[in-house]
């Protein structure tokens, strides 16, 4: 009789026992993996995941997947098939802005491609190169030059003349641009900026480093340490690495507008530079004037030996901006056709 009762209350204890342990597990939240979710890969996008076709894709950069950004406009589905044709293999884009005063014939657009060719081992970056268009006109005519043009929804504004620095629509043109440059890190592509009255020598990536998450270009460049923040900012250039840090903090710039609305974005970045760094978690650096020359060191001799670019910064007017890239271009090919030759002082050229 005892040994009855001792397996009854054997398998009694044993039956609460595990009643319990499947309320327990019950409890637990599901594991990512189990309920279909994907982690995220915290570096760059270097990494691929597993798509639903059972194909391997490449990750975005940015660590997010492509349906974790929420599109900012009904246009991003057009804009990210630009994107996608356009991007290197990290995801990464080259793009400038134009309108048809800076597209027509014999314009800045013409001489900023024709910098390209003519640069070192820059034309294979042309298929990288999206072009933005602000009017009808300047698409048109990126469509017979160019095989990546998008044509960005300027509203009621005119954006179609010569936009003279902080007069008329220029404070919202500079504003559309920098939502612009939002959009494509929320689509998970890294970006370089160039302004359209910029030339190229050499691939500017080369000088940035890999860890940077933002880089810009400064009228003047001094010290030797690129993180010192101690330089005024320049827009023409700038290299944005898309992570959900660059998002926080473009949205984060975007929104101290309303604070300072009569400042364009550069002004308002030099400003809050630091701040805006620190809140979001940004590694920002200005990238030497050596590599990223411009017109506002006039007094600094242009090495060709280290150039990768020469903006026409601190210039006034198309037609000067025109007359004296088209010198500096002029000056490159001479010098490039004099390297390595015999007789020459001028050495052989290097990336």
């Amino acid at each position: 009789m005892n040994t009855v009762r001792n397996l009854v209350r054997f398998l009694l204890v044993a039956a609460i026992s595990t009643v319990a342990c499947v309320v327990l597990l019950l409890q637990r939240s599901p594991c990512p993996c189990d309920s279909g979710a994907v982690v995220a890969p915290a570096a760059r996008g270097d990494l691929a995941v597993a798509g639903g076709n059972g194909r391997t894709q490449q990750a975005h950069p940015s660590g997010m997947q492509a349906a974790a950004a929420s599109p900012r406009d009904k246009d991003d589905g057009e804009l990210a098939q630009v994107l996608r044709r356009a991007a290197m293999e990290d995801n990464t884009i080259i793009m400038t802005f134009t309108n048809e005063a800076f597209a027509a014939p014999g314009s800045l657009m013409d001489l900023f491609l024709e910098s390209f060719r003519v640069g070192l081992k820059t034309e294979q970056l042309l298929k990288h190169l999206v072009i933005v268009a602000a009017d009808a006109k300047a698409f048109a005519r990126c469509r017979q030059v160019h095989p990546h043009c998008y044509a960005l929804a300027m509203g009621a504004t005119n954006f179609t003349g010569e936009q003279r620095f902080m007069a008329g629509d220029y404070l919202d043109m500079m504003w559309r641009r920098n939502r612009f440059q939002a959009r494509v890190l929320g689509l998970g592509y890294s970006f370089v900026f160039t302004d359209v009255d910029i030339v190229w020598f050499r691939n500017p990536l080369l000088r940035i480093p890999v860890a940077v998450d933002f880089a810009m270009s400064c009228d003047m460049f001094y010290g030797d340490n690129p993180y010192d923040l101690n330089k005024r900012a320049n827009g023409g250039f700038v290299y944005a690495r898309a992570s959900a840090r660059t998002v926080a903090f473009y949205d984060a710039w975007y929104e101290a507008r309303e604070a300072h609305p009569d400042k364009n974005e550069q002004d308002l970045f030099d400003k809050l530079k630091r701040e805006l760094s620190a809140r979001s978690g940004v590694a920002a650096q200005f990238v030497d004037t050596d590599y990223l020359g411009g017109f506002c060191e006039s007094g600094k001799r242009r090495d060709f030996n280290k150039l990768c670019t020469y903006h026409g910064n601190c210039l006034v007017g198309l037609g000067a901006k025109l007359q004296r890239l088209r010198g500096v271009l002029d000056e490159w090919k001479e010098f490039k056709a004099k390297a390595g030759k015999p007789g020459s002082n001028v050495t052989a050229l290097t990336d």
